[in-house]
């Protein structure tokens, strides 16, 4: 299991619209990667790691594909479309990483840490 993380740094001055960000766009790129894209996760930055200190990232997705390749194949068609629908929410540049997923647990999860990989 693969990460694609977008990260979107929280940077004085910019313009990030989380309504239309949860309710347009994410829907949209789901649908667009359609069945490759196996989960979905997005956040609004709160804090920083010190106390008063500014979050790094004002928001960050997450979304979940089965590999690397299965991720360039949903993506790449469809790229610029979902490329094109950013400047309807942000005048932010994204960074992009993929990880590969070593943990992914919760407390709702019965039994230790599982791993995926």
């Amino acid at each position: 299991m693969i990460k694609v993380s977008v990260f979107y740094p929280n940077q004085t001055g910019a313009r990030f619209d989380f309504d239309y960000y949860t309710q347009s766009h994410l829907p949209m790129v789901r649908d667009k990667l359609g069945e490759a894209c196996k989960g979905v996760a997005a956040e609004k930055g709160l804090a920083g790691g010190a106390p008063d200190a500014p979050a790094p990232y004002v928001a960050i997705a997450h979304l979940y594909f089965e590999s690397v390749e299965a991720f360039n194949d949903a993506f790449g068609p469809v790229a610029n479309d979902i490329l094109g629908d950013i400047p309807n929410y942000t005048d932010l540049a994204p960074q992009l990483q993929i990880s590969e997923v070593l943990v992914n647990a919760s407390r709702s999860e019965t039994g230790a840490l599982h791993s995926h990989g």
